[in-house]
Order: C-alpha cells, then structure tokens, then sequence
C-alpha cells in the first residue's frame, strides 16, 4: 500500500499545507511506510497526476490536500480504479462536502487518516465529470464563478469569498428559464428560476444549506430548484438558505431522484463542486457506491454504522 498526498499549495491561502506535510513526513518517519508528497503546479495537474497512478494498477490511497477543486480534480483522475481510495484533507477556504461528516479538523490528523478505514459513497456523474457535493444551475453557479475571483484578494476567506460573489451577483441579470426533467419524465419543472441544485451532500458556498437532507451514500440525489423572486425578497431568502429553512416556501420545489436534465433558454454557468463550465443543457446521475471514500479513524466507526457499510481497515 502506498500512500501519496496531492497538495494544492495555493488552495486556502496556502495556510495549512506547511504543516500538514510536516506532520506527514514526521509520522512515516517514526513509524515507517511508502508514501509520496506531490505539489501541483496548475489548473489540471492533480487530475493528471492522479489519473497516472491510478493507471499502474498499484494499491494506493490518495489524498486530495487542497479545496473543492482539488477533490474534484483527484475524483475526476482515479474514478473508476477499484486499486484507488481518495482522501480528502481540507487545506482549501470551504471543503463543504467534509462539513457533513464532522469537525473538518479531524480530517487534518495524519495518523488517523492513515488509519482511516473506507466508505462507499455515491456521487455525481455530471456529463463527462464527476463530483463528489453538489451541482447547480442558475445564481449560485454564478456565485461560484465570481467567488474564484474574490478568493485571490488579501485577507478574504471562503465564507467572505462567497458573500462578496453573492452581492455582485444579486445586482447583475437575474433568473433562468429552466425545463428540469426528473426521472426520465416521471417529473417535470419547467419555469424561471432563480437557480437549481442538485445534490449529494447537504452543505455548499462556505456553509449554506440548499438540500438539507442530502446524504452521500443513501443512493439517491436531493434536488432543490427555487424559482425567480424579487430581489428584496431574495434578501429574505438567504437567512433561510443557510439554515435550510427555506425548504417550507411555495416557491422551493424539493425532491430526490435518480436523474436529473436540465435545458436552459441560454448558455449559463453550471457549477460542479465549485469547477465552472457554460451550456444550455446538463444531465447528473447518481453513480451509487461510486468511490472509496477515507475517513478518519476517529470518526469512521460513527460514519460506517450511519451508511449500514462494514468496516474495511487498511494497516499501514
């Protein structure tokens, strides 16, 4: 078993990385093993790198060290490898997806991690891409794109990042035309949207709240879509968007499903874990079980019990 960490040195202001390597190179130092530390140097390079090894066919555990983009990145390079477990240690300003499970914290601890046993979780096919925590369409997506900008400036965190993407947002072209097709027709939305999420887990944009009742392993997708709303009631909406209270409001439709495709009336921004790309058209998919998910050993016993999954222990 070899165990590689992808750094991202750049995600998260760069503030964590230093030490968590340290702590790395200090516990297979004392207590022995293969392992590997790998810095990525541009947009791409973590799915590259990890697409790569994932290719020898050797036993491997990677870990993500980085944010959202990071994660996705090595999702998107080692999907579909059974010899592959991810990891993921949240270096980035967010890691919503990490948020559901616990204190992100925990996820810093090397020993626990490299003792960590693995969850089966579900995830997202999104056209040719994959995600772990959520995709959608509409204001958020836009947010999400200006929030990569706003990230860069001096002392802005990803909770502030997403505030100040929010507010550009709120004072630009608002609301989407959407046709939402659920389940191969057993479902259809069709009207002007303020924007629609489709999820796997409950949390995203620095801790807001859209799908409450997301879990990554219940074999199911959670999709929130809210329609298109004055802008002082928009206003209103957000204090219940991160509480998730919004879900009780006459124009939140939420549900689950097994597929989801959208048409828009233009080239929009879609979001997939906080990576942007523009169409007029997405499908999502669950992919149930669709990859080895490694949780700290302090909270894995927990987190197994909830998913009804037995324990599947890696020494070092």
């Amino acid at each position: 078993m070899k165990y590689v960490f992808i750094v991202n040195p750049t995600a998260g202001k760069g503030n964590k990385q230093d030490g968590f390597v340290t702590a790395v190179d200090d516990y297979f130092a004392q207590n022995g093993g293969e392992y590997e530390v790998y810095y990525t140097s541009d947009k791409g390079d973590a799915m590259a790198y990890s697409n790569a090894l994932a290719k020898t066919g050797e036993e491997l555990r990677i870990y993500a060290c980085g944010g959202e983009g990071t994660a996705f990145e090595v999702l998107n390079g080692v999907y579909g490898y059974k010899n592959v477990s991810l990891g993921v240690v949240p270096c980035g300003s967010a890691n919503d997806f990490i948020s559901y499970f616990s204190d992100k914290e925990l996820f810093m601890d090397v020993a626990s991690l490299i003792d960590g046993e693995e969850l089966e979780i579900d995830i997202i096919k999104a056209g040719n891409c994959y995600a772990m925590n959520s995709c959608s369409i509409g204001m958020d997506a836009m947010v999400a794109s200006h929030m990569s900008k706003f990230k860069k400036w001096p002392l802005v965190s990803g909770k502030m990042a997403y505030v100040l993407a929010l507010l550009y947002t709120f004072f630009s072209r608002l609301g989407v035309k959407l046709k939402i097709n659920i389940d191969n027709g057993k479902q259809t939305i069709e009207q002007k949207s303020l924007f629609a999420v489709v999820a796997n887990a409950p949390y995203y944009g620095g801790g807001f709240y859209p799908t409450p009742s997301a879990e990554p392993f219940d074999q199911k997708l959670d999709f929130s879509v809210i329609s298109t709303v004055s802008r002082p009631r928009i206003l209103a909406l957000l204090k219940d968007y991160r509480a998730g209270t919004h879900v009780g409001y006459d124009f939140c439709k939420i549900g689950t499903a097994l597929k989801v495709e959208v048409e828009a009336d233009r080239e929009v921004p879609i979001n997939m874990d906080g990576e942007i790309i523009y169409s007029d058209h997405a499908e999502f998919e669950i992919i149930k079980k669709g990859q080895k998910l490694i949780l700290p050993k302090t909270i894995s016993a927990v987190w197994r019990e909830k998913a009804g999954q037995a324990a599947d222990t890696v020494k070092a």
